[in-house]
């Protein structure tokens, strides 16, 4: 019976990854109707920064996943929905506690071998994100690339969107002191990321 519970499980979960293209596409025409309704369209950033990471591609990859960040971002802690325990895998599913909000969030790919890493999250009636990471060698060293792609659900928050994609486009240095502190501490300590 357990059995059966696991695989009904994981049907479900690959439905709704299937669908997910899908419901995007809903998604934005339903935001495009609204903005056609207000006469106004709905306010949407695309931000991008790159950053070089001290190691190989294979070992900064998994540091993309949201279980492995907590390794080098000091304030992340997403809550595991989907697998549990905690697995960084494509699918995941997890949330994170904003102030008074909560934003839940999809991980629509995760290639650690191709480099290809990509979250979608939405907090309800304020803001979807699309993250978008991609990674490639560059010697014994791997370039980072990310981009937000944010959209505003609501006139209200708008300034908050427009706060975050500030915050989006100056996120290079952080990110790149962040993750090569944590690669430089376990280099020298001789451990490969757990």
């Amino acid at each position: 019976m357990k059995g059966f519970w696991i695989f009904a499980i994981g049907a479900v979960a690959g439905a709704a990854l299937a669908l997910l293209p899908k419901a995007a596409a809903h998604l934005h025409s339903a935001m495009a109707a609204g903005a056609a309704n207000s006469g106004k369209p709905c306010l949407h950033t695309e931000e991008k920064f790159s950053f070089l990471a001290n190691a190989p591609l294979e070992r900064v990859a998994p540091l993309l996943g949201a279980e492995k960040e907590k390794l080098w971002a000091p304030d992340w802690n997403p809550q595991f929905i989907y697998p549990l325990p905690a697995n960084d895998q494509q699918g995941m599913v997890f949330a994170v506690q904003h102030g008074h909000l909560r934003s839940v969030w999809v991980n629509t790919q995760f290639d650690v071998k191709n480099g290809q890493v990509q979250y979608a999250y939405v907090i309800p009636d304020a803001l979807v994100t699309l993250i978008t990471l991609k990674l490639r060698p560059e010697g014994n060293q791997t370039k980072v690339e990310v981009e937000y792609d944010r959209t505003a659900l609501s006139a209200k928050a708008e300034p908050h969107v427009l706060h975050l994609a500030e915050q989006d486009r100056n996120s290079g240095p952080e990110w790149q002191a962040q993750i090569n502190g944590y690669l430089d501490k376990n280099k020298a300590a001789g451990n490969a990321p757990r």
